[in-house]
């Protein structure tokens, strides 16, 4: 274990380093910090769309889902992971299609389908990304706790602090900036974790002892373990569509083709990365060091961990928070940003610019407040992923169907929010099935969009070109 001293000295380091890499890539301008339009190559497409998925949660979640649902559930994890990188691909190059000035998931709502369905939208995308800014920052202070006795706020007031302080600055090209750094750091010391963890428990023994005790864990023909899976597939790929760090994203790359490549080499290293890190859990089980399940990672290695990879692992816990913490926040506030310019088109580019700042400064104090408390956040997060599963088809069927009207997806999405909950599972999970209640919503949402759009009147989805421009180009006044 690592003295708290010894801890916040380390924090300290990382994060100041990621704090000098951020500050030397200022925005140029309003626009760049919204979006860095057409300025990412492949290879920074991919570093930057892996770093911003591959959060603290992969320490804690996977290995708890292994614990139940085993194989299984950590393919589907591995496959949940990357699903939604893959659905970037088509999803993206049509958005850059029709809206080719666009930034943001609820500007094109807005444009595409009007007021009813960009409320809906709006109120999925911030209730979901809030939960994931709150809960990555609570991941990193618990692991930080786990490894040092540090209490949960000290952690959180460093890591945050410093990665709100060049977030605020430089936008989004800090927050490519540092993501490429953190993907430099967080691939080799993962290797070394993975590696280092395993050889400490064993090798492959522990397995052998889980065939024997939960045997269920390590077979493939778990029934529990594969509607575990799928539920996590739909989930995560529901959510994700819903991420504006993304969209951010796919408005960055140089083109089509540059989007294309960055988006699949993400995927390809997210889905190992999830499934290996997943892993830890079946060891945890097989070792009695399994409860709690939400830590069964740490569980695993922290009672024979020599020190060095103690350090590794809060370095990587480090790491793994900044990079996704630095996206959710410059998304959220790029979209409200680009809302407030939709409402007030007269304001100056600068002071838009300075809010956008500011904003960015104030969305940090509830996340610490609430990160500090350690509040488990996981049965808001499954509600989120709901509400998303409920809303991924009828917002994206307009990108492809020029019938479905604004009333008529906000209607698909509500009615299938409503059946989803009939079944979602209470806070004690004792009653309702949580697999089912993601594929009511999924399927009740998609049969009424689909009805509804047949029965619609054709929009002109060409007109969504020039609906949207540019924030640049008013000087301050």
């Amino acid at each position: 274990m690592l003295g708290p001293y010894a801890a916040v000295l380390l924090l300290l380091v990382v994060s100041g380093v990621f704090l000098a890499v951020g500050l030397r890539a200022p925005a140029r301008h309003l626009e760049d910090y919204l979006t860095a339009r057409g300025t990412l190559t492949a290879r920074t497409l991919a570093w930057t769309v892996f770093a911003s998925g591959m959060g603290g949660w992969i320490l804690f979640s996977p290995a708890e889902s292994a614990t139940w649902g085993g194989v299984a559930a950590l393919v589907g994890y591995g496959l949940g992971a990357a699903a939604p990188v893959v659905a970037f691909v088509p999803l993206g190059r049509r958005m850059r299609e029709l809206m080719p000035e666009g930034h943001s998931l609820t500007e094109y709502v807005y444009h595409r389908y009007g007021k009813a369905m960009y409320g809906v939208v709006l109120l999925t995308m911030v209730f979901y990304m809030a939960i994931y800014l709150t809960a990555e920052v609570t991941g990193m202070a618990l692991a930080v706790r786990l490894v040092s006795g540090l209490p949960l706020w000290a952690s959180a007031a460093i890591v945050l602090g410093t990665t709100l302080a060049y977030t605020a600055y430089g936008g989004l090209p800090a927050s490519v900036r540092t993501d490429v750094v953190q993907t430099w750091l967080i691939l080799p010391l993962f290797a070394v974790l993975v590696a280092g963890g395993v050889a400490l428990l064993g090798g492959t023994a522990p397995l052998a002892v889980l065939r024997g005790k939960a045997p269920q864990l390590v077979s493939l023909t778990y029934a529990a373990g594969w509607e575990t899976a799928v539920a996590l597939v739909v989930a995560i790929l529901a959510a994700n569509l819903f991420h504006q760090g993304y969209w951010q994203r796919v408005y960055a790359a140089r083109d089509p083709d540059e989007l294309r490549g960055g988006l699949l080499g993400a995927a390809a290293l997210s889905g190992p990365v999830v499934f290996l890190a997943g892993a830890f859990g079946l060891f945890a089980v097989a070792l009695d060091r399994a409860q709690p399940a939400s830590t069964a990672l740490f569980g695993a290695l922290l009672p024979a961990a020599p020190q060095a990879l103690v350090v590794i692992l809060l370095v990587l816990a480090v790491a793994l928070c900044a990079s996704t913490t630095d996206t959710l926040l410059n998304g959220l506030v790029s979209a409200f940003t680009v809302d407030l310019h939709r409402l007030w088109p007269h304001l100056p580019s600068g002071t838009l610019l300075r809010w956008a700042r500011w904003a960015t400064v104030l969305l940090g104090v509830p996340v610490f407040v609430v990160a500090a408390q350690g509040y488990s956040v996981l049965y808001l997060f499954l509600i989120a992923d709901l509400v998303c599963a409920a809303a991924v088809v009828p917002t994206f069927l307009g990108l492809y169907h020029a019938r479905l009207s604004g009333n008529a997806a906000a209607l698909a999405a509500v009615l299938g929010m409503v059946a989803g909950f009939l079944f979602f599972p209470d806070p004690s999970f004792q009653r309702g099935r949580l697999s089912l209640a993601f594929l009511v919503a999924l399927g009740v949402s998609t049969g009424v969009s689909v009805i509804l759009a047949s029965l619609g009147s054709p929009l002109d989805l060409t007109r969504l070109r020039s609906a949207v421009r540019p924030i640049e180009g008013r000087s301050e006044r």
